[in-house]
């Protein structure tokens, strides 16, 4: 008698992302690969499918558990965690404490401080991938708060399969419902922790949760998760070809200097300048990622330029009248220079 279909679908999941972290690694030799697991359904349920799948692929499998240090009681659960990742057969498995501050939100905060430890605890113990339990249920989260921001395709693309340096990321279970790992889990007699945190209205995703995506079903019908994800992996192609355009398009209308604008005394050599002309002959969607990239290599934090930051300067190429400087994050400014768009740091 085979596993439960719960049991059979996180394992196959699972089992392809080892197989890709094995074929993106092919000179290591048993490769490390981490399990990032809160103690919740989701990433018990991928902790177990990688200890079951990673023995017989050659691969070591350990994993990490972060306590934000935001609830009461949460160094105690960290460790029972710790020893349930033990007890499946993981080795290493570290629990690891971060400080949360205050930038972003206390959603972004949590997930800055979240994403550091797992930065450094992968390098550390020399991993090759880290495992994420985010699933399709996530995803549609994901999308519907990039619609609700207005972010563009970029965002409506949610979370990508393989994301971080060099692919350190996986996540196996954006094609997996949250229902099918809550299943396995009871199948398997595995003890889950429910994180309140998941049942607070005061936190967007959350509401998004709980009210919002229970509306939209009761609205239009049963669907809308799978249709959210999908329009995430649609637009995520849709972003990459784009984003691709655009890096060669940048590469093509950087300019040197000009000489005759040289920054005096102390004050930061510009990043190269940009063509006017070649800007303007680009399609609109390419020009401005053109834009937001060279802001972002200037010194202008990606999370605080906003669409109408992009549009001010977009101005500068296609509605030219003649516009003071403009001041824009991190202490960026961008003027037009006769055909040359000067972007520098103050």
């Amino acid at each position: 008698m085979g596993p439960h279909p719960a049991v059979a679908a996180i394992r196959l999941a699972v089992r392809h992302a080892l197989n890709d972290v094995t074929q993106d690694h092919p000179t290591r030799h048993r490769p490390l690969v981490l399990v990032a697991c809160s103690g919740g359904a989701d990433s018990m349920a991928l902790a177990s499918a990688l200890a079951f799948e990673a023995p017989r692929l050659g691969v070591r499998a350990g994993g990490v558990t972060i306590d934000h240090g935001l609830q009461a009681g949460s160094d105690e659960r960290a460790a029972q965690v710790v020893t349930r990742l033990g007890q499946l057969g993981l080795d290493p498995v570290e629990s690891v404490t971060v400080t949360v501050g205050a930038a972003g939100g206390p959603e972004a905060a949590a997930r800055d401080a979240r994403y550091a430890a797992l930065d450094a605890t992968a390098a550390r113990l020399g991993a090759d991938a880290v495992l994420l339990g985010h699933t399709r249920d996530d995803q549609a989260e994901t999308v519907l708060l990039g619609l609700a921001r207005g972010s563009g395709i970029r965002s409506l693309s949610g979370m990508a399969a393989v994301s971080g340096a060099a692919g350190r990321y996986r996540r196996p279970f954006l094609t997996v419902d949250r229902q099918t790992t809550r299943t396995a889990c009871l199948a398997q007699a595995l003890p889950i922790w429910d994180d309140p945190h998941n049942q607070d209205p005061s936190f967007t995703r959350s509401r998004v949760r709980h009210e919002a995506l229970p509306a939209l079903e009761k609205a239009l019908g049963k669907g809308v998760v799978e249709a959210l994800a999908r329009t995430a992996h649609l637009s995520r192609d849709d972003a990459d070809a784009l984003d691709d355009w655009a890096g060669r398009a940048a590469a093509t209308a950087r300019l040197d200097p000009d000489p005759t604008h040289a920054p005096a005394g102390d004050e930061p050599a510009p990043a190269p300048e940009l063509d006017i002309e070649r800007l303007a002959s680009l399609p609109c969607a390419v020009r401005r990622r053109v834009l937001r990239r060279t802001l972002i290599d200037a010194g202008a934090p990606a999370g605080s330029l906003s669409a109408r930051h992009i549009q001010q300067v977009d101005r500068l190429v296609t509605h030219w009248h003649g516009q003071r400087p403009l001041n824009l994050p991190g202490r960026v400014t961008a003027s037009r220079r006769g055909g040359r768009l000067v972007i520098r740091r103050a």
